[in-house]
């Protein structure tokens, strides 16, 4: 693939704090090469602010490699960016051509407040997991993998819910800002399983509530989530929520929630 350098303007949004008044402040980068990652042109555009004497951009950032979920970044109007299943950090210039504007936001949703810049608080998704995405009977010593058998379809099915990282990109492609497919994706991995059973009634009630708590919107199947989910996590796991959650009340696992 041919190598070639670009100029580029950047429109990103920056923010004190989730109090402060936000707005958008344009730059230029200059010979940004085509094989940088869009993180690493960030690093770049931070270096010339920073040897400018001015305050560089908050962004998230971990891993690079596409599965901590850290990189949140809204840009042209799409979480993570035009590329399908991927992630900020995996989104390359050479998308790009000389000239390009690009625009840059946070992720926007109430239940993600803006902690600086481009950096939002994600903190809910922890406690959703906390309300019930475990499990915590004792299992005692470890034991062989395959020595309780589960069917293929559903192994699959589970191991796919749980490629699911966490970025909250399905919470800002939402129109209603709901984590449905997040909190989803958590209950049908578990679900799936026998270690996940004892629970399951408990499990699905407690994180629907928190999910609801947390200020995320309802899920109308309107399916931006699994369209801009970098890990493809699918619409069907809303389904088996839905399904989980009716058979919990029928069970009558709002007895036991906590």
């Amino acid at each position: 693939m041919e190598h070639y350098n670009m100029n580029l303007t950047l429109k990103v949004w920056r923010q004190k704090n989730k109090n402060a008044a936000g707005h958008f402040e344009t730059f230029q980068v200059k010979n940004i090469s085509s094989e940088m990652s869009f993180l690493e042109m960030f690093d770049v555009l931070n270096e010339q602010l920073i040897a400018e004497g001015k305050e560089p951009i908050a962004f998230d950032h971990d891993c690079r490699e596409g599965i901590c979920g850290m990189c949140s970044m809204h840009i042209n109007g799409r979480a993570h960016g035009p590329w399908h299943h991927t992630t900020t950090c995996q989104l390359h210039m050479r998308e790009y051509k000389d000239g390009d504007t690009i625009v840059v936001e946070p992720f926007r949703a109430n239940a993600f407040p803006v902690i600086k810049d481009l950096v939002v608080d994600r903190s809910g998704f922890d406690r959703i997991i906390q309300a019930g995405g475990y499990i915590s009977v004792n299992t005692g010593n470890a034991v062989d993998a395959n020595a309780l058998p589960i069917e293929k379809h559903d192994a699959d099915e589970a191991f796919a819910a749980a490629a699911c990282i966490g970025c909250g990109a399905c919470v800002a492609a939402c129109p209603n800002a709901s984590a449905m497919l997040f909190t989803s994706a958590k209950v049908s991995h578990l679900a799936l399983l026998p270690q996940g059973d004892p629970e399951r009634s408990i499990r699905v009630e407690n994180m629907i509530r928190q999910h609801d708590k947390e200020g995320f919107g309802g899920c109308t199947n309107i399916g931006a989530c699994e369209a801009e989910c970098p890990k493809g996590i699918s619409l069907e796991n809303i389904a088996r929520l839905n399904r989980e959650y009716l058979a919990a009340t029928f069970r009558g696992g709002s007895k036991n929630s906590i």
